[in-house]
């Protein structure tokens, strides 16, 4: 019987799962912000995408203290996290086709660009057509998602494919299908949902690793500054001036 509190297993559980990512995912991060840095050192601009509570990791790295100020959010009403009523019509848009290649046709991204796609089943319509269809345009597409839903769920659009066939790099959250760390008694679902606090790390520790890189070339990430800080509000006036060609949410 474990004697530890409810919140001491939910951590327990979500540090398990962070140091699986630091023991098995180093190569494939490695490889995420290489590319990252690639384009920001090629002139390219870098893009994320999440829908729903995926969109929560992608959205963490845009307009981030400490984060690259290249990175921009692609987005689209209904996607972006909870913002729709009732919360059900952002599970149904998920599941519609020609939505994902809409987004992506509508917005600045080009061959070349890098896009992080973020879907913890990637088995939606959405991240899928949105994944493909920026690979067709060119992109290079790295896809965050937990691998383990391709071999325990069915795919849910018409190529019967996942999020992790059509990306360039994939970064593997080791979420378990359901997103339920904890099981007790007296409750009949499980609970603790941990995709949120892994995935948000993986993202930063790409971004980590493609500021680290650029630095290894000898070139200055373009990082933001803290704005609750003295002097980081005018830094990051001068960051995003010197790349505004590249910069879509100021």
């Amino acid at each position: 019987m474990d004697d530890r509190s409810t919140a001491d297993r939910f951590i327990g559980a979500a540090i398990g799962l962070l140091e699986r990512l630091r023991d098995e995912e180093g190569a494939s991060i490695a490889a995420a912000g290489a590319a990252i840095a690639d384009a920001v050192e090629g002139g390219r601009r870098l893009f994320a995408f999440g829908a729903g509570h995926s969109s929560l990791a992608a959205q963490d790295v845009v307009y981030r203290a400490g984060g690259l100020a290249l990175m921009n959010l692609l987005a689209a009403p209904g996607l972006t996290g909870v913002d729709v009523r009732p919360a059900m019509l952002g599970s149904a848009l998920e599941r519609v086709e020609g939505l994902a290649t809409t987004v992506l046709d509508s917005s600045p991204a080009a061959a070349g660009d890098v896009l992080v796609v973020v879907s913890l089943s990637g088995r939606n319509i959405l991240p899928v057509e949105m994944a493909a269809h920026a690979r067709e345009r060119g992109l290079t597409v790295i896809g965050v998602t937990s691998v383990t839903y391709a071999t325990e769920t069915t795919s849910r659009n018409a190529t019967g494919t996942f999020l992790k066939d059509h990306c360039d790099i994939v970064l593997d959250s080791k979420i378990a299908v359901g997103d339920a760390e904890l099981t007790a008694e007296g409750v009949t679902a499980p609970f603790a949902p941990a995709s949120t606090v892994v995935t948000s790390a993986l993202m930063q520790a790409v971004m980590a690793t493609a500021a680290e890189t650029l630095a290894a070339r000898g070139i200055e990430p373009p990082l933001l500054r803290s704005g609750n800080i003295d002097g980081g509000t005018d830094w990051n006036r001068q960051i995003v001036a010197e790349n505004a060609d590249r910069i879509f949410w100021h």
